[in-house]
């Protein structure tokens, strides 16, 4: 990714916006699978330049001959985004299988960095547990359209909520698609500072967890977030990827201690 200096507005807010996105009582977990995103982390001093478009020569299919570290993007087993398939899923119901949420109210810095929209959390923001493993809420981006597919079907946004582990070391991201129709909540708490924000520009291994229920968002908001990312990223979804014999599991979520 690319990156220069910016200038980030600090915004503080509730987590209960972001708890409130995902009330739901079941999960489409990829709780053994799925590939590291590139941006996964905010970018610092990375020069190279990608792109969402074929024609560029740095699109999707390139994607691991521009740089070493992200070789996985060409040769990777277990990439993302996937299309979800109803007939891949398997049921759990053990307690151990539930997904347990544990946010707290925090600072906030939003900063576009170019290709994307990132909400970046301060401090201890809270956590999320799967099958045990705690993951530290670090930042929410944006993808226009989606890039997960339910049984083919994409639809018009999608969140990702990025936790890692104490080590840093593993990443865990909760996916939550939505369709058009009434105003998303969250994006209007962030818009005011979202229009004076200023440009910034800016693997294998990640658990995916996908929403099953799928959300709401007007036109307005969506074309937002693309009028604020730099040109030629206004549609910054992935490609779909092989499944490679990865499997998908269904599971609850559980609010935890909170």
């Amino acid at each position: 990714m690319t990156s220069c200096s910016c200038c980030c507005y600090r915004v503080f807010f509730f987590l209960i916006f972001l708890i409130s996105l995902i009330l739901s009582s079941t999960f489409t977990a990829l709780a053994s699978a799925s590939g590291r995103e590139l941006g996964s982390k905010p970018a610092t001093n990375d020069t190279v330049v990608f792109s969402y478009i074929e024609a560029t020569g740095r699109g999707p299919s390139k994607w691991g001959q521009l740089d070493p570290k992200w070789k996985a993007c060409g040769d990777g087993k277990s990439q993302s985004p996937i299309d979800l398939l109803h007939q891949n899923v398997k049921v759990l119901c053990g307690q151990q299988d539930q997904l347990r949420r544990d946010y707290k109210p925090a600072n906030a810095t939003i900063i576009s960095r170019g290709h994307d929209i990132m909400v970046s959390w301060k401090g201890d923001a809270g956590k999320i547990s799967i099958n045990g493993t705690d993951y530290n809420l670090q930042h929410s981006h944006w993808h226009v359209p989606s890039e997960h597919t339910i049984n083919g079907k994409k639809y018009d946004l999608e969140l990702h909520i990025v936790h890692v582990n104490s080590l840093g070391e593993a990443a865990a991201v909760v996916g939550i698609l939505y369709k058009y129709g009434k105003p998303d909540p969250f994006l209007s708490k962030l818009f005011p500072s979202m229009k004076i924000s200023h440009k910034a520009r800016e693997d294998e291994g990640v658990i995916w967890t996908v929403v099953k229920k799928v959300r709401t968002v007007s036109r307005e908001q969506v074309q937002l977030l693309r009028d604020v990312v730099d040109d030629g990223y206004q549609a910054n979804a992935r490609p779909i990827q092989a499944l490679n014999g990865r499997a998908v599991y269904s599971c609850s979520i559980r609010d935890g201690d909170l």
